[in-house]
């Protein structure tokens, strides 16, 4: 019997997904943590890439979801699986200097490292490190939910433990899968599907905000002051995720713009452009991203070209779930890059001591 020929059309939103996470990632990176007001004081225009010589590189919300696409090639039947071929990547990508990681996952990686199972790694956090990885998941079992929950904790409590990141991480996985399904436009749907997600009055209250927001055509600026984020959005997790959701059910169809509202909150603005990419990318395609943002990428051996392959080989696997293996590139080179990452961040750190402040 002859393999059943892979939709046009699912690669095209696939590569969308993957290529927008790494796009808001990459725009974001420059100016994580700083407020909306440092932000426009720094680059009163239009959003580009300006990481390293007008380019842009990726942090570890890129490299996490890469990760995880890798997994889900190996192990994509089997969730317990699929979190010890995770818990491998991650102690090597730990052991190769990544110039971006969370606490929490630092401490998970350490963990790993010491010899600890990977269901015994989490530690008690509430960060957005698995909210940010867990997006293709979502696309990924999109029209198999209980396959899309178990795999999303298994991601989870590889290094986190909290009902708040397990709500977050379970909410990008959902609107995900509803991109993919192509229901995003019924905002209803979408909060049906995160209500059921956490009964916590926090999640519940900030549902609320959300559908409030959206019903009076609220800006993602002005959701973001609902939610008293003075500064710009935080690491929480239940900032983080309720941010991007938001941008994304009110400019559901517009990448460009979606982004470009999120970004100009400030704060973790390349978490937020990951997630939040990843959603725009799965509704817009890969040719709804803007060329100048994909080409603009500087990247190897982790290329543009290294993730459309992601892209292509999960969409060859998805119909069978035989796994067909992960997509191989030249590792010893992610050690260089990882140095001139890091000196890169360095520079841009010396340069928030000068003027404007």
């Amino acid at each position: 019997m002859s393999k059943p020929t892979p939709s046009i059309d699912l690669h095209e939103h696939f590569a969308g997904l993957l290529l927008g996470t790494a796009v808001g990632d990459a725009l974001g990176l420059p100016a994580e943590n700083l407020s909306a007001e440092k932000i426009h004081k720094r680059w009163n225009g239009k959003w580009k890439m300006r990481f390293i010589f007008g380019k842009g590189m990726v942090s570890d919300d890129t490299e996490h979801t890469l990760m995880v696409a890798q997994a889900l090639l190996e192990h994509p039947d089997n969730a317990t699986k699929f979190q010890r071929d995770l818990a491998w990547k991650l102690r090597w990508w730990f052991a190769g200097l990544p110039g971006g990681v969370g606490l929490a996952t630092a401490k998970s990686c350490i963990k790993l490292w010491m010899g600890f199972p990977p269901e015994k790694c989490a530690v008690i956090s509430a960060g957005s490190g698995p909210p940010m990885r867990s997006a293709i998941i979502g696309a990924y079992f999109a029209s198999k939910p209980e396959q899309r929950k178990a795999f999303v904790l298994a991601s989870t409590r590889l290094t986190h433990r909290s009902w708040q990141a397990e709500t977050a991480a379970l909410a990008v996985a959902e609107s995900a899968a509803l991109a993919m399904a192509k229901q995003h436009g019924d905002a209803s749907k979408v909060f049906d599907a995160l209500a059921v997600l956490s009964e916590e009055s926090e999640w519940q209250s900030i549902i609320f905000k959300m559908k409030t927001s959206l019903a009076e055509a609220h800006s993602v600026s002005d959701f973001v002051r609902s939610l008293n984020l003075k500064r710009g959005v935080t690491g929480y997790s239940l900032h983080v995720v309720p941010v991007a959701l938001y941008a994304w059910l009110r400019h559901p169809d517009k990448f460009c713009t979606a982004l470009t509202a999120a970004l100009d909150c400030g704060g973790d603005t390349d978490t937020v452009g990951a997630i939040l990419g990843a959603l725009s990318g799965a509704v817009v395609g890969k040719n709804g991203i803007p060329i100048e943002w994909l080409n603009g990428i500087w990247e190897w051996p982790r290329s543009v070209l290294f993730i459309e392959k992601i892209a292509a080989r999960l969409v060859e696997q998805q119909p069978s779930e035989i796994p067909t293996g992960s997509v191989k590139c030249f590792w010893p080179a992610i050690i260089f890059r990882n140095i001139i990452f890091i000196s890169t961040v360095l520079v841009h750190g010396f340069r928030r001591l000068t003027p404007p402040y």
